[in-house]
């Protein structure tokens, strides 16, 4: 299996683990946005080729799992599966992935093929790169938008994504920020 067939998603091949992430987001408890440092660890499969028809696609089978700092033990408080793909054709890389909350996001942008850092975003209501949510999160915490930088670098990888959401408790948008930098610890998946 070649890796230049993946495109930019090849230097994310295999395992990583990082303990400088943070989130920034709405906490319930508190009634407002707070900080959650956190230690995630993700893994990347590669698999492909994919046809759909003329598109010829290449993927990544994905798992990632992150713990608030002290609680590396206990379950993970996110966890996301999805598929990173990439269609060379079209120059477009795209993250199509699901949290166990009931939400599903496409996201996607242009790259090109030997790209070390790219954006893939989503927006609510549009055909093409996408975000679904439960009838519950639609009505109480409804995600606007989502858009992310992916930087790879050798063994590290970075992401600073931005996820939007309108929450019942907050007179405006909140502005939901995770961030981490990590380390590969396995080429194996």
């Amino acid at each position: 299996m070649a890796n230049e067939e993946w495109g930019p998603l090849a230097g994310l091949i295999g395992t990583w683990e990082g303990a400088q992430g943070m989130d920034v987001s709405f906490h319930n408890e508190k009634g407002k946005v707070a900080e959650t440092p956190y230690f995630e660890r993700t893994s990347f499969k590669p698999f492909g080729p994919v046809a759909n028809g003329e598109q010829e696609l290449y993927g990544l089978d994905y798992r990632t799992a992150a713990w608030r700092k002290g609680e590396e033990n206990d379950n993970p408080f996110h966890t996301e599966v999805g598929y990173w793909l990439w269609d060379a054709a079209e120059k477009q890389v795209m993250r199509c992935f699901m949290v166990p909350r009931g939400s599903v996001v496409i996201a996607g942008g242009p790259a090109e093929a030997t790209a070390n850092e790219f954006v893939m975003n989503a927006q609510l209501g549009v055909q093409t790169y996408g975000i679904l949510s439960n009838q519950y999160l639609d009505k109480n915490a409804k995600t606007i938008s989502f858009d992310v930088t992916i930087k790879v670098d050798g063994d590290t990888f970075s992401y600073d994504e931005t996820t939007v959401y309108e929450h019942y408790r907050s007179p405006e948008p909140i502005i939901h920020t995770d961030r981490n930098t990590l380390t590969r610890t396995s080429h194996d998946a």
